[in-house]
């Protein structure tokens, strides 16, 4: 998920996360009218992708976009990372150690 600031606007957002390759969804309230707002008063845009990116690139990509207030990817974040399948399944994914340092 992104979040974009109200101030300058989720549309310029949503067209960059297009040419960064994603596919930006702004993200609606269901118990009231129009979309999710943040604490912060910030719009909640979600960004769909397919296939594998640079992860660190698109981060950092992303946060030298004027208008994104954070990136939700949390790169380098967490050691390990848990993904609830279609099935029900749970796919764990660990992050590599460096060894010999």
């Amino acid at each position: 998920a992104v979040v974009s600031t109200q101030s300058t606007g989720y549309v310029p957002v949503m067209n960059k996360l297009r040419e960064f390759g994603l596919e930006p969804v702004l993200r609606l309230a269901e118990s009231k009218a129009g979309p999710v707002v943040s604490d912060n008063g910030n719009f909640i845009v979600d960004a769909m992708f397919s296939g594998v990116h640079n992860w660190d690139a698109l981060e950092t990509k992303m946060c030298r976009t004027p208008g994104i207030v954070e990136t939700g990817l949390f790169i380098d974040y967490a050691k390990v990372a848990y993904f609830g399948m279609e099935d029900g399944s749970v796919s764990v994914v660990r992050k590599p150690t460096l060894t010999g340092f």
